[in-house]
């Protein structure tokens, strides 16, 4: 074709192409869109490539090289796509009039070459520099979809410390025994990192142990093998022997079992408590609320008393509101966290504790800005704004992206107000490159996988999500 006449087959060829590229959307879908574009621009690459060798006199052994646009796409390309794209692109090619004369440049090059850069075995579209209308983009959904009203913010945290006060009080009635500290505020709501709508906390119920009597020891030195679960072990039995502690009811082997303890706070609770005459005293509607994972933790919906019994229309009006036991053993707090947390781990872990590194994360965060006048929270919190309303990226939480901005503070050093954009479209593409690798260490604890809890059809769509994206992140500004 090329010794014949170049022009001729560059025609029909990118005819073709284009043709293919319009119906892809029909067939595939957005993401198979964007997965065929790429394709179909490496091998409108190859053959141009080819045709100036060919004219040259020269090899065209590394022209295959541009296949690595191909190879370097997410998982879904490998399991079919890729052979389908060469396949109808062959045929179609086979089939084309090579006789018409050259037209314009097709939209699809000018849209999807813009830049591309090759890494290793990863290729991914890489645009330093932000226009404009980026930037003012995110400043404008920044302003209108991320940032929380301060009076909402401080009326959720009202309502959710009159909550703590009530269940308090009912506690120390129903079981004056249970050795129970202060109820406590705690997570993104009090740390002012909710996005869009505040509409969930935590209450931390403090549950006060005889170190004497009791150890925390490490899911890393234990069967569990996991470094963020621990097992609060009973110790001097041959000395004290059981019911000297008022806990040692819950003992499961000769630990604290972390789901019985949460099984009896939340049998009291959603049970015995009055909650049409709380709500009276509070002026609010609070009811339980059954977890769609079945945890035995306690969890709560605050919504305005003037709601009718049918589901509110606006959902940011309402607040849940989840009560976690909490014990502190030397230096070490640990909490009986939601069971689905734990989903990655082996059974039993619904008898382990949960170590949580949030305060630590969302800690250092505020320091790093605090000693630069950084925006990493600021971009954490737009990051978090666009998972939330994004249905394919909803399953990454502030604790992914936070220790992906975590792990971008250690490589980037400006973080100032004119570097927002910058960093922002910074941030996609390092989560596209965990995502490659089905990786994302944690900061505090690079042994904990925090992307081991997805599946890999999970991390095949986000991964094409965030591919349609890191070239024009407006998309995802919506």
């Amino acid at each position: 074709m090329y010794y014949n006449g170049r022009r001729r087959g560059q025609d029909g060829v990118g005819a073709v192409l284009d043709f293919l590229l319009a119906n892809a959307r029909l067939v595939i879908g957005v993401g198979g869109a964007a997965i065929l574009g790429i394709a179909t621009l490496a091998v409108k690459r190859i053959i141009e490539r080819a045709g100036r060798r060919a004219e040259d006199n020269k090899p065209m052994t590394d022209s295959w090289e541009e296949l690595s646009l191909v190879s370097s796409s997410p998982k879904l390309l490998k399991k079919g796509i890729e052979d389908v794209v060469m396949k109808k692109i062959a045929v179609a090619t086979r089939k084309a009039d090579l006789s018409q004369p050259l037209p314009a440049a097709p939209a699809l090059e000018s849209h999807l070459s813009e830049r591309v850069c090759v890494s290793g075995a990863a290729a991914v579209c890489h645009a330093r520099g932000v226009s404009g209308p980026c930037r003012s983009r995110l400043q404008q959904y920044l302003g209108c979809r991320v940032c929380v009203p301060p009076p909402v913010t401080m009326q959720a945290q009202r309502r959710a410390l009159e909550v703590a006060t009530e269940i308090q009080a009912f506690l120390r009635t129903k079981h004056p025994h249970m050795p129970l500290g202060e109820l406590r505020l705690a997570g993104s709501l009090l740390d002012d990192l909710q996005v869009i709508t505040a509409d969930h906390t935590s209450l931390l119920v403090h549950l006060q142990v005889e170190e004497s009597l009791w150890s925390a020891v490490r899911g890393e030195d234990t069967f569990l093998s996991h470094p963020q679960l621990f097992l609060i072990r009973r110790e001097n039995l041959e000395y004290f022997p059981r019911g000297r502690s008022y806990w040692d009811h819950f003992l499961v082997g000769g630990y604290l079992s972390a789901r019985l303890v949460a099984e009896q706070l939340a049998k009291s609770v959603t049970e015995a408590m009055n909650w049409p005459s709380l709500s009276g005293s509070l002026g609010c509607q609070v009811r339980p609320v059954l977890d769609a994972h079945g945890d035995a933790s306690i969890k709560l919906e605050v919504r305005p008393s003037d709601e009718e019994e049918e589901e509110p229309e606006e959902e940011e009006e309402r607040l849940f509101v989840r009560v976690l036991p909490t014990l502190c053993i030397g230096d070490e707090s640990v909490c009986a966290g939601p069971t689905h947390t734990h989903t990655h781990t082996h059974a039993p872990c619904e008898h382990a504790w949960f170590f949580s590194l949030y305060p630590k994360e969302a800690g250092l965060l505020a320091s790093l800005d605090q000693s630069d006048g950084g925006v990493r929270r600021k971009c954490l919190k737009t990051l978090k704004a666009v998972c939330r309303t994004n249905p394919t990226l909803r399953p990454l939480s502030g604790r992914h992206l936070g220790n992906l901005l975590l792990h971008l503070s250690d490589k980037a050093t400006d973080w100032s107000e004119e570097a927002f954009s910058g960093r922002f479209q910074e941030a996609i593409e390092e989560l596209i490159g965990y995502l490659e690798i089905g990786r994302l260490p944690s900061y505090f604890k690079p042994a904990v996988n925090l992307l081991q809890e997805f599946s890999e059809d999970d991390i095949d769509e986000m991964g094409f999500m965030l591919y349609c994206a890191v070239s024009q992140p407006e998309i995802l500004l919506i």
